[in-house]
């Protein structure tokens, strides 16, 4: 009995700590999943970075996410319209209709997008 309430205590004990370091981005998220923007990315050395050059074609505040319509991408895909995960700021700033560039970061199946900045008309 004693020593199942040495391991829940144990247990209990590291739950805090591994929250903790979620968020400092060390994470096992995808690239932008954790709250401030795309920190997790760089904690995984094997996502990949690719510029970008597209029109914001909707706003999905719930999802934290941008729609956009991109060119294609050489090496890596087609053009195409998909959902991109992006930052507080840039969710805040971003306009349907709007072109864009920016690094399109994929890590597996996720994507996000880093450095988001509108292009003059």
């Amino acid at each position: 009995m004693k020593l199942h309430l040495r391991v829940i205590a144990l247990v209990l004990a590291l739950v805090p700590v591994a929250l903790l370091a979620n968020e400092k981005g060390t994470c096992t998220c995808n690239p932008c999943k954790c709250e401030g923007g795309c920190h997790c990315g760089e904690a995984k050395s094997d996502a990949k970075r690719y510029p970008l050059k597209g029109v914001v074609v909707d706003i999905l505040t719930e999802k934290g996410a941008l729609l956009v319509k991109h060119e294609a991408i050489e090496g890596y895909m087609p053009a195409m319209t998909m959902l991109f995960k992006v930052d507080a700021a840039t969710l805040k700033s971003a306009q349907k209709g709007q072109a864009i560039t920016g690094t399109l970061v994929a890590h597996g199946g996720d994507f996000a997008l880093e450095g988001v900045k509108p292009v003059a008309p």
